[in-house]
C-alpha cells in the first residue's frame, strides 16, 4: 500500500535552516505529482509546494517563495522540502501529499522555529 514517511523535523531557531524528507513506496513515485502542506493547530491545512513528476515544475505559496525549495530524486523515491531563513510563522506539522487519485497523506512531522 501507499505509504509515505516524513522525517527531518525539529526545533530551530528564527533565520536557521531545515531540510524535511518524505520516503515513498507503494507506487510509482515518478509518476505523480508530490508536495509538502503544513498545519497549525486550529487552523485548517496549507499548501506549501508542489512539484510535477516529469519536468519538476515547482509552486510555491507566498508566503515561502525564496526560502523554501522543494526537490525530489526518483530514483530514491523521496521527496526533500529545504526550508531557509525560517521564521516563528513556518511553526507547524508538515505533511508530504502524493497527488494520486484521492491523495494520499504522510503522519507529519513538527517544526517549531522558536529562540
Amino acid at each position: 500500500q501507499v505509504q509515505l514517511e516524513e522525517s527531518g523535523g525539529g526545533l530551530v531557531q528564527p533565520g536557521g535552516s531545515l531540510t524535511l524528507s518524505c520516503a515513498a513506496s507503494g507506487f510509482d513515485f515518478s509518476s505523480y505529482t508530490m508536495g509538502w502542506y503544513r498545519q497549525v493547530p486550529g487552523k485548517e491545512r496549507e499548501l506549501v509546494a508542489t512539484i510535477t513528476s516529469i519536468r519538476f515544475t515547482t509552486n510555491y505559496a507566498d508566503s515561502v517563495k525564496g526560502r523554501f525549495t522543494i526537490s525530489r530524486d526518483n530514483d530514491k523515491n523521496t521527496l526533500y522540502l529545504q526550508m531557509k531563513t525560517l521564521k516563528p510563522e513556518d511553526t507547524a506539522v508538515y505533511y508530504c501529499y502524493a497527488l494520486k487519485g484521492a491523495g494520499y497523506w504522510g503522519q507529519g512531522t513538527p517544526v517549531t522555529v522558536s529562540s
